[in-house]
């Protein structure tokens, strides 16, 4: 059942694959131009070509067979490829005792045909031709009735009972009006059968609306059609076609700089049309998930496709294609310079890609250099893919630069390769930091400062790069073009890229300056108290030389109650309000009879405090496992305020993560804008 699955499924694809060819086909037909010539040529006489306008008309009718091709269910889909598939047989059979008629009559041999060796030998071909045309057509339909696809064997019948070749010839003519009698009738038979299946959708189509909404019969079609696999396999064979074409009317080699330019003017013929650019839209689409998938194949072996990130779908690339596309437009200029203008486009694309691959990486080398994984192998995939990260995208700017002049433009066009580059120096940098702490075996002192530094470095960067995008943006459409795409592009970066990003990081700094300040406020534990405390820390299980004390009388680490802070302003144990103190930094905060009880036993510590076990989110040296994962899960998670908030680190950034999740298509957006007026200029 597997394999069978499987079939129907190619099939599906496969045989939708020329009503889309033939889409394409219409679409590049110029009917006008096609009758200028035709008029220019002996053709103009001939009655058929006289009526422009039924050729007009014929040509909107080939849209419409098109569309009902690809939208036909696959059993009648596979019935109609069946009976053309027949129709050409039957072509092919007459072919062939047409031109056997030809060559008797070339020859002018009328005798028996075992006298002379060349007509049994032409007489012998035709007849297992013709057996193998009845044979398969009798196959196809399906049938016993063969005599129904036999005549075509007339006339070797009619020569083999030595009738004369000016009667074959009759024979023949007979043979094929009979034929074209069989498929009239056919036709004719089965004229209703369209307007039936035509019925049948529409009635099922409104009983989907009536029940489910457009939304669900939009979304039935499009994994019916299988839309993205569908375009991806029509524009690979277009691809295929064109690089067929050029290698074979070319007799020389071709040079490495020629096969680029090759292969950038091929992807150029490619996209001439809309349907041809939806197709490169999802082929792009589909490579993307490949690189992507290859990378999380890489980091974690078969363990990354346990828990699959519905963010990494390649579509982000594939949207950004189409943007830009569409706003430059693209299928409107000359090959050359559509040629040119996907240089930059996929350039920005695989600026995306690297951008993608880098979300995935951030999240595994944070979390591999705070555990305690001693596996070097996995430490070098990781270290190596962030590398590669580093080298790359600052390679594909260089690379740009050489064949563009500098200028303001061109530096937006690369500044997500270069942010690309500073953000895995900051990943490496807090990798190395945790590398370093696990060898000294004692937590590194101000590391969420560190990380929480080089975080917002990045983003103070991506901020600053998005605000002057942003009045580029607004000089360009105010003193040059003004389009409706264009202004409704700033508009929704200025919100969401400018205005909630500068929003939700003022609040962020407003968070951590809080909490720094209640830290300052409670009083600090002597030596005494921490010697009749005699325990852990509640947060990161190690033991304390120095700690603060709450107004509950519980003791923890000043960093670690202050990574707590970050993410909610309660106790870590009994979960009562922690408000600043108005005593002195260095006071004591309580007797030492009211300070909880000492724990010798500190395996035993917070078994008076059941809640307690519930907020234990530290793992190693006192570095949380979630500040390893602090600046990834803003750029793909969604933490929900009260769920996850628990499991935060002291750099990781709520609001980002809401706003990347919203606006995960408009990443580029800046991009987009900066090269449209650059080109339309």
């Amino acid at each position: 059942m597997l394999v069978k699955d499987k079939l129907e499924a190619v099939l599906n694809v496969g045989l939708r694959v020329p009503s889309i060819m033939l889409l394409e086909v219409l679409y590049r037909w110029d009917v006008s131009s096609f009758f200028q010539k035709i008029q220019r040529s002996s053709l103009n006489n001939n009655p058929l070509f006289q009526y422009k306008y039924l050729a007009l008309y014929l040509h909107y009718v080939g849209y419409i067979l098109s569309l009902v091709l690809l939208t036909l269910p696959r059993q009648h889909l596979v019935k109609l490829y069946l009976y053309v598939l027949t129709a050409l047989l039957l072509f092919a059979g007459h072919q062939v005792s047409r031109d056997y008629v030809r060559s008797e009559l070339d020859s002018g041999y009328e005798g028996p045909l075992y006298l002379e060796a060349l007509s049994m030998n032409r007489f012998s071909t035709a007849l297992i031709a013709q057996l193998v045309v009845c044979t398969l057509c009798s196959c196809v339909m399906q049938t016993k009735r063969i005599w129904l696809f036999s005549a075509h064997l007339l006339p070797l019948v009619a020569r083999l009972c030595l009738v004369p070749l000016e009667t074959i010839v009759f024979i023949n003519r007979f043979a094929m009006i009979f034929t074209g009698l069989e498929v009239i009738y056919f036709l004719a038979s089965n004229l209703l059968v369209p307007y039936n299946l035509a019925k049948t959708a529409y009635r099922e189509l409104v009983q989907v609306v009536e029940v489910y909404g457009l939304l669900a019969l939009g979304m039935s079609l499009w994994n019916q059609l299988v839309l993205p696999v569908l375009f991806m396999c029509f524009w690979l064979v277009l691809f295929a076609l064109q690089i067929y074409t050029y290698f074979s009317s070319r007799d020389k080699p071709t040079s490495r700089e020629r096969l680029l330019f090759l292969f950038l003017t091929s992807i150029a013929e490619c996209c001439s049309t809309p349907y041809s650019l939806l197709g490169l839209v999802f082929t792009v689409s589909f490579v993307a998930l490949g690189v992507l998938t290859l990378c999380k194949f890489y980091l974690q072996g078969y363990r990354a496709f346990m828990n699959d990130n519905t963010m990494h779908r390649g579509m982000t690339e594939g949207i950004t294609l189409l943007i830009l596309a569409v706003q430059t437009g693209l299928i409107e200029l000359q090959v050359i310079h559509r040629a040119f203008l996907l240089s930059i486009i996929l350039f920005i694309v695989v600026a995306s890609i690297l951008q993608s691959m880098l979300e995935i990486a951030d999240p595994i080398v944070l979390a591999l250099g705070a555990s305690r994984d001693k596996s070097l192998w996995k430490h070098f995939r990781a270290v190596s893919l962030c590398l590669f990260l580093l080298v790359f995208p600052a390679y594909m700017a260089y690379m740009i630069c050489q064949f563009f002049h500098m200028d303001f433009w061109l530096l937006i066009i690369i500044s997500s390769s270069i942010l690309t580059s500073l953000q895995v120096l900051g990943t490496l940098l807090i990798y190395i930091l945790f590398m370093v702490e696990e060898v000294r075996k004692e937590p590194v002192q101000n590391m969420d400062d560190v990380i929480y530094y080089v975080n917002g470095t990045y983003r103070l960067l991506e901020f600053l790069v998005a605000l002057v995008v942003v009045a580029y943006g607004v000089s360009e459409t105010v003193f040059g073009e003004w389009t409706v795409m264009g202004s409704t592009i700033i508009f929704i970066h200025s919100y969401y890229n400018v205005w909630l990003r500068a929003q939700l990081g003022w609040q962020s700094f407003l968070m951590r300056r809080d909490a720094v300040t209640k830290i300052k406020s409670l009083p600090t534990a002597s030596d005494l108290q921490l010697e009749q405390y005699n325990d852990i820390c509640a947060i990161c299980y190690q033991d304390m030389k120095s700690a603060v004390i709450t107004p509950c009388s519980h003791f923890f680490h000043a960093g670690c109650l202050k990574k707590w802070l970050y993410v909610q302003e309660t106790c870590p144990l009994c979960h009562k309000q922690l408000k600043s103190q108005s005593q002195p930094a260095n006071a004591t905060a309580a007797p030492a009879q009211d300070i909880l009880p000492a724990n010798p036993n500190p395996a035993e510590a917070g078994q008076g405090e059941p809640v307690a076990e519930e907020n234990k989110t530290v793992t190693q040296n006192g570095v949380p496992v979630e500040e390893s994962q602090a600046r990834s899960s803003s750029s793909h998670a969604n933490p929900e305020p009260e769920g996850q908030a628990e499991e935060a680190g002291l750099s990781q950034d709520l609001s980002d993560a809401i706003l990347n999740l919203h606006i995960i298509s408009l990443r580029n957006v800046h991009r987009f804008l900066s090269l449209s007026i650059k080109i339309s200029q």
